[in-house]
Parts: C-alpha cells; structure tokens; sequence
C-alpha cells in the first residue's frame, strides 16, 4: 500500500492535498460551497478487501463485478469504517444474490433505485 505522501491528507476516506484543502477552507470561509472529491472505486475497494475475510473470496468478487457492471456505486458522501462495515457485515451473511448486491447497493448509496 501506498503511504501519502506529507503534502497529502486523508480525511474520511479521501485523499486531499494540501493546496486544495485550504483553499476549499477560505472558500468556505467566506461563505462559498465547495464540491467534494469521490473516493475511487479502487480506494473503496481496498477498504472493502479489508472487510472481508478471504474465506469469503466469492462475496469479494461478488462486490467487484457488481462495481464493474454499475450495480453498485461508491457512496455519495464518504462512509466511516464502522458504517462500512456494518454494510459489509450484512452482505456476508448471505450468499451473494441479486437480493444482497441490492441491499448492500442501497446502504452504500441510500439514493440507489436497486
């Protein structure tokens, strides 16, 4: 795994730099709004990998296939790891089925029409 480099921050999941940190800080400052960066599927991934245990490879893959086909979208908003894995917990319980990718779907992105 990669270490971020110093002019790097991780905050909730994503990777910001320095740079753009304050300047999205005096943006806010002074009243403006301010789009956030989306956590690459790739970062969510490993996130994920961590989660699930290697036992359970096929749920794993399950997780891929679905972010690769667009069943399954990265969260709007970042997630904190105890949501995470909350979410990821429940998807174990089960073998992987249309059902649970849609559940699982609709945890990660509440938003989600699955």
């Amino acid at each position: 795994m990669k270490t971020p480099s110093a002019s790097r921050m991780v905050l909730a999941g994503f990777s910001v730099s320095r740079v753009k940190m304050a300047a999205l800080k005096k943006n806010c400052q002074r009243g403006g709004r301010h789009e956030e960066e989306t956590l690459p599927i790739s970062a969510l991934l490993a996130r994920i990998r961590r989660l699930v245990p290697r036992t359970k490879e096929t749920h794993y893959d399950e997780i891929v296939r679905n972010f690769g086909v667009g069943a399954l979208r990265p969260p709007p908003t970042p997630m904190s790891d105890g949501e995470l894995a909350r979410a990821i917990a429940e998807f174990l319980k089960d073998k992987p089925s249309t059902q649970s990718v849609a559940t699982l779907g609709r945890r990660l992105d509440p938003s989600s029409t699955l």
